[in-house]
């Protein structure tokens, strides 16, 4: 077995270890069915639905609806003749239905700015210690996209991408897995820039974020994200004036 098959059961162990599935479901039958789930690979057909209800001892009703909500969330896709197959959860699918919820909640982007917040900073102080050449190579090359264009879409292109490589820096797979998550939700909480004096000021936020990063120093990039988020704060509230009557 090559270790890229072993990977699903190398997690599925240890989350069995963990008792991580069983804490979190609280739902036996669906317990079941996942944790036969993280034993296999993306792509992979499920059995037929009775030698399923032998192997989980489920009654074929309990199968179909555990199956049924998996399906719902993405996780399983059926095909016509030709069974259910294993899809795997992936973090664009999961901001889908993030969204919905903040929808319903009827809350307003410029509410998760915060959140983004803490997922920032703790990125970059993870990657303080993490980050190997590449993922210093990758932080510095957006910048150079950054200090290399006068358009303020090429340069919010940069801005994401300088983001997505400090998460990746980080080293943290459950920061990469919220901030891709997150990041259709997340992609408003920047405002749109206009003025010559952002563009200067976006450019100084993030080679001071790499500078620490770059440096290890961990209180440092936690203070130059805070003043990054402190920028957006400033370019948020003069909007809100710009709008008012």
């Amino acid at each position: 077995m090559d270790d890229q098959s072993r990977a699903p059961l190398v997690a599925a162990e240890s989350l069995k270890n963990h008792h991580f599935s069983l804490a979190l479901l609280n739902d036996p039958p669906l317990n079941a069915l996942v944790e036969l789930l993280l034993g296999m690979a993306p792509g992979e057909r499920l059995a037929s639905e009775r030698e399923l209800t032998q192997t989980l001892n489920l009654s074929r009703n309990t199968l179909r609806d555990r199956m049924s909500k998996l399906e719902s969330m993405g996780v399983l896709s059926r095909k016509e003749r030709q069974g259910t197959f294993y899809t795997g959860v992936q973090p664009e699918q999961t901001g889908d239905v993030l969204i919905l919820g903040l929808m319903f909640q009827q809350m307003t982007v410029e509410s998760l700015i915060s959140v983004r917040h803490a997922l920032e900073r703790q990125a970059a102080i993870e990657a303080c210690v993490n980050a190997d050449d590449a993922a210093l190579a990758a932080l510095e090359d957006s910048l150079s996209r950054m200090h290399g264009t006068q358009d303020g879409k090429e340069l919010l292109e940069a801005d994401g991408a300088f983001h997505r490589a400090m998460f990746a820096a980080s080293g943290s797979p459950g920061l990469i897995f919220f901030s891709e998550m997150l990041q259709p939700v997340l992609q408003g909480t920047l405002q749109h820039l206009t003025l010559e004096q952002d563009f200067e000021t976006m450019r100084k936020v993030h080679d001071d974020i790499f500078t620490a990063v770059r440096a290890g120093d961990v209180a440092r990039a936690s203070a130059t994200v805070d003043d990054h988020f402190a920028w957006l704060d400033v370019l948020t509230e003069r909007e809100r004036d710009a709008s008012k009557p």
